[in-house]
């Protein structure tokens, strides 16, 4: 078993209550693969008047992966596609043992090139 960290970076104009809902719509779809999407950390006490968390610690989802073949690649494609569908220019950070990619819009060629690289470094623990 393998943990991801997926950490959702917001378009600049995004705010707190953005960020939450975006967040809730993307581990609502990783949770249609299979694989664990951990429960988000407890964000603690906010001050009086504060809308939401950290947008870091907010956007951030721990995913773990089964030893079953195949499903990394399925879980990069997943998020490929939920950007896709995006209006605004968010980008997902994908970290595994230290090693991160960043998912955003970008042509499909320059997607499918890093993705392929960092896909055959980590399919090998799957």
């Amino acid at each position: 078993m393998r943990e991801v960290l997926l950490s959702l970076a917001p378009d600049e104009e995004s705010d707190a209550e953005d960020v939450e809902r975006l967040t809730r719509r993307l581990r609502a779809e990783l949770r249609e693969l299979d694989v664990d999407v951990l429960p988000p950390p407890p964000l603690g006490e906010l001050p009086p008047g504060a809308k939401g968390g950290d947008p870091v610690t907010v956007g951030a989802i721990v995913v773990v992966l089964s030893a079953s073949g195949g499903v990394f690649t399925v879980l990069i494609d997943t998020l490929r596609d939920w950007l896709g569908r995006q209006s605004a220019r968010h980008r997902i950070s994908v970290t595994i043992d230290g090693d991160s990619i960043e998912l955003e819009h970008a042509t499909a060629e320059e997607r499918r090139e890093l993705i392929d690289g960092f896909v055959r470094r980590h399919r090998a623990g799957e």
